[in-house]
């Protein structure tokens, strides 16, 4: 299981959500004001708005609060987002990609590179990690939905690439090309997906222990406790005695 996707399942036990629910509806937000912006403010018209919006309901985001944040756009209001990637190297060598939505890029790169450099990492130029990385769709399901075998047969008939099933959900992996395609048809087949998203899949992943993963998480949750921040990708991975020893903690 790759280090970022372990991270967020731990800090689900954990509660951590909850006590961010106010930050990341300022992040799904954002990513709604900028979606519209860039496209129509209708979601049957702009693909990238429909999926923003589908994330929101899923973090079960009030309609009054996604209606106003596509109203910031259709009239104009609010600021003008940049969207910048950083890339660079946490602690052991392992690769960061850090996904940002700002209107200050000056503030964003210097809270991010003070991250990479209290962690004992390193921030790099753009380009410098991403090699390492494919992008792609990554759409989920609870595990509600269904036996892993049913969910594959919809991924297969969908034209996903790959199916990841555990006891807490399904992750469908598919081309980054056809994330629209895939998602639609597998939400005729088995309803809407709890989220949408384009990623960064790591090529490989770097194998590490628990201090070194107890860092690694430490800066991934300082990145995305940063309000600029929209996701943050690391490429380690952590064995299940590990994973189980930092859950429990």
């Amino acid at each position: 299981m790759a280090g970022h996707s372990q991270f967020k399942n731990i800090m689900h036990r954990k509660g951590r959500q909850d006590a961010m629910r106010s930050k990341l509806f300022s992040k799904l937000a954002r990513e709604i004001t900028v979606a519209a912006k860039t496209g129509m403010p209708d979601p049957a018209m702009n693909p990238r708005l429909r999926l923003a919006i589908q994330n929101a309901k899923a973090e079960s985001m009030p309609k009054d609060n996604i209606q106003r944040a596509i109203n910031k756009a259709a009239g104009g209001e609010g600021d003008n987002y940049e969207e910048v990637r950083y890339e660079g190297y946490g602690p052991g060598g392992v690769a960061v990609i850090v996904e940002v939505l700002t209107d200050n890029r000056n503030r964003s790169a210097s809270n991010v590179r003070a991250a990479f450099t209290k962690a004992g990492g390193a921030l790099g130029e753009t380009g410098s990690v991403s090699f390492m990385w494919d992008r792609a769709g990554e759409i989920y399901y609870p595990a509600s939905i269904g036996n892993a075998d049913k969910v594959m047969e919809a991924a297969i008939e969908a034209g996903a690439d790959d199916v990841q099933s555990d006891e807490e959900g399904h992750t469908i992996l598919s081309a980054f090309e056809s994330i629209n395609d895939v998602s639609k048809a597998l939400e005729d087949a088995l309803g809407e997906a709890e989220s949408v998203k384009a990623i960064w899949k790591p090529q490989n992943n770097i194998p590490v222990d628990e201090e070194r993963a107890q860092s690694l998480m430490k800066l991934v949750a300082t990145l995305e406790d940063d309000d600029d921040v929209q996701n943050v990708y690391a490429n380690f991975e952590v064995d299940d005695a590990t994973l189980a020893k930092l859950s429990a903690a």
